[in-house]
């Protein structure tokens, strides 16, 4: 392996060189030319503990609403949908991040939504849904010149090699198909990332969830924002009080992207924005 401490710092023949003198540019370069970086979200101690805590109340009332038998017969018991309508502030708080913001707009031309948002649980000693390699816009084989959708995984606990950390397929946004076995075992990266960071993947990135050797599950809230062109998977306008929320928030959260319900409400619509 390179040792780091070694790598040359210096350069000549070189006209053009990009500059990233703060951690939010140095994950906005790292994750065009690679697809991934790790970002902190800004919380204290306390705040990471109290994520935990919220997440495991939501999920024991998801669980207790749904059925846990229902959930495992559909392969969804590991797994909270829409996190932030299931009644904690937390969650909606945590999908509006300011770091997490900061970064989207820089990453993504234009308005940009949430489309889903969930709590992702990785069992201990057990294989799920997610370690097998995908990417978050599944069954697409394209590549665009500028992301369309950005994964941002909050990891509510230390994300470690032995609990199974995510995998990444380094560039794999920049090429149509996934690699052979032999390329993707030479080449994958396990990313390492301590609690109360976001995991941060243009959503073509090939990537996989790892084993989770430990006696204890790994916790996670995904997030998915994309261009408004794309559909929610769950309409979120339809399940929050827009009183509530921000012009900004609402922009986010899709409150000005749904569709119209009719010709007449589409030409309100237009008219509202002359």
């Amino acid at each position: 392996m390179t040792d780091r401490q070694h790598i040359p710092t210096q350069s000549y023949g070189v006209l053009h060189r990009r500059e990233a003198q703060t951690p939010e540019a140095e994950a906005v370069e790292q994750i065009l030319d690679l697809g991934y970086a790790v970002l902190s979200a800004g919380f204290s101690s306390e705040e990471i503990g109290h994520v935990r805590q919220e997440f495991d109340r939501v999920r024991s009332a998801y669980v207790g609403r749904h059925g846990e038998a229902f959930l495992k017969k559909l392969g969804e018991f590991d797994t909270i949908r829409a996190l932030l309508t299931q009644g904690s502030k937390v969650f909606l708080d945590l999908a509006l991040n300011a770091s997490l913001m900061s970064l989207l707009k820089r990453l993504i031309d234009g308005k940009f939504i949430l489309n889903q948002q969930n709590g992702i649980v990785n069992p201990p000693r057990q294989d799920y849904s997610q370690s097998a390699w995908h990417r978050d816009l599944p069954y697409q084989h394209f590549v665009s010149t500028t992301p369309l959708a950005i994964n941002a995984l909050y990891c509510v606990d230390d994300f470690t090699v032995d609990n199974g950390a995510t995998f990444v397929l380094p560039a794999s946004h920049r090429s149509p198909a996934l690699g052979s076995r032999a390329y993707v075992e030479r080449n994958a990266v396990q990313l390492i990332a301590p609690a109360g960071s976001f995991i941060v993947l243009d959503c073509m990135v090939f990537h996989a969830g790892g084993f989770n050797g430990t006696g204890e599950a790994r916790r996670a809230v995904n997030h998915m924002f994309n261009i408004p062109y794309f559909k929610q998977q769950i309409q979120l306008p339809r399940n929050l009080d827009p009183e509530s929320l921000s012009p900004e928030a609402r922009d986010v959260l899709g409150f000005n992207y749904t569709e119209p319900d009719s010709v007449e409400d589409y030409l309100s619509r237009r008219a509202a924005r002359t």
